[in-house]
């Protein structure tokens, strides 16, 4: 079976994740899953595998990574991973949306932009004014 490409976005990361038949690695920006240090970001990376029971072990899975923080590019890779798998196995599809449809769907919420007059207090940010 080819390899099968699939993108994943979180505010500013866009992650790109490429799956092919092999024998269950999984690395992101060529640093292999099991290495990363951070435990909240190795286990939120897992979730879509622990979701896939041992189905994912028959696939190696190379994640690439670019733009916005930690956390926001482990959501991007999640949701990269969860894409190349419900591609090469449909029936994950709704075990996904049931848990958490962000491991399918793009966010679309964003921050709102400032406001000119006072753009360094923020969108709605006024001048407190006194009663007395």
């Amino acid at each position: 079976m080819p390899e099968t490409f699939a993108t994943g976005k979180r505010k500013r990361a866009v992650a790109r994740a490429t799956i092919r038949e092999g024998s269950g690695r999984v690395s992101v920006n060529a640093v292999p899953l099991e290495n990363f240090t951070n435990d909240l970001i190795r286990m939120k990376i897992m979730e879509p595998l622990i979701l896939a029971g041992e189905s994912w072990k028959a696939y190696d899975i190379t994640v690439k990574v670019k733009g916005g923080g930690q956390m926001g590019q482990a959501n991007a890779a999640r949701q990269a991973i969860a894409k190349c798998l419900v591609s090469m196995e449909g029936s994950l599809k709704k075990a996904y949306l049931d848990y958490d449809r962000n491991l399918l769907v793009f966010d679309v919420r964003r921050t709102e932009p400032h406001k000119p007059p006072r753009s360094s207090q923020g969108p709605r940010r006024y001048k407190q004014r006194s009663k007395r």
